[in-house]
């Protein structure tokens, strides 16, 4: 079992972290809440409505109201930045195409990337590409949006500005963003509630305030990034002396 007797609440507005060492089930998670796996046991609701029970068409009804922001983009390569955000838009609505040209370009000025629209994605700086991705998630202003380690890879201008806009947009949209991450100070900087996951449970949880001041050994090792604790600087082995073929 990835995860055992997880228990957790995202409401709207807010902005939620699942921490933890990586194997631990954030991104598995992630999975079950839209839907792409279903929970061998237990309830997980979003919205009111059970999410393992929902049939094919039921299921993707529900994730029209989800947006998702891949750990690199996941960017269509040979469509331009422009032509990316339009894609749920002409998928999932009948709506005219002056229209979807005005909200294309609202949604990239909402992350200060309007005038990139003619760009391919092989011109966009990593940072850049995770703003296009952040629009296109928004295209069809979902209640919840899912982050798989939005912060992974960028400079630390482009961290911020991630950051911020994860913040800005939630208030902004009345959304609940949902985000996985090992960027422990910038996601403590704009979270409202954190939960730590380690062995399949949630190992701790509660305000930024109270994560930084714990003094929990798993959640202090990790908010800290100390070397050794709970989680080990060794993997287990038998004595160094026996493998190096030494007499006791």
């Amino acid at each position: 079992m990835v995860l055992k007797g997880v228990n957790l609440t995202a409401r709207r507005g807010q902005v939620i972290a699942i921490m933890g060492n990586s194997g631990c089930g954030k991104t598995t998670l992630l999975r079950l809440i839209g839907g792409a796996l279903k929970p061998t046991t237990g309830t997980l609701m979003v919205d009111g409505v059970n999410i393992g029970e929902l049939d094919q068409d039921a299921l993707y009804d529900m994730r029209r109201r989800m947006g998702m922001l891949f750990q690199f983009g996941a960017l269509f390569t040979d469509m331009t930045v422009y032509e990316n955000v339009a894609f749920q838009l002409r998928e999932h609505t009948d709506l005219p195409e002056p229209m979807i040209r005005d909200l294309v370009l609202m949604k990239l000025h909402a992350v200060g990337l309007r005038g990139a629209h003619n760009l391919m994605p092989s011109e966009l700086s990593g940072g850049m590409a995770r703003r296009v991705a952040l629009a296109r998630s928004i295209a069809l202003d979902p209640m919840l949006i899912m982050y798989d380690e939005p912060f992974a890879g960028l400079d630390p201008i482009s961290l911020g500005v991630t950051g911020n806009l994860i913040r800005r947009l939630t208030d902004a949209l009345g959304m609940t963003s949902i985000v996985v991450t090992h960027d422990v100070q910038e996601s403590l900087k704009i979270v409202d509630y954190v939960y730590f996951v380690s062995e399949g449970v949630i190992e701790a949880h509660g305000t930024a305030a109270e994560i930084k001041a714990s003094d929990l050994p798993f959640v202090h090792q990790f908010v800290h990034g100390e070397e050794d604790g709970p989680v080990p600087f060794h993997y287990p082995a038998q004595s160094y002396g026996t493998d190096l073929g030494l007499s006791a």
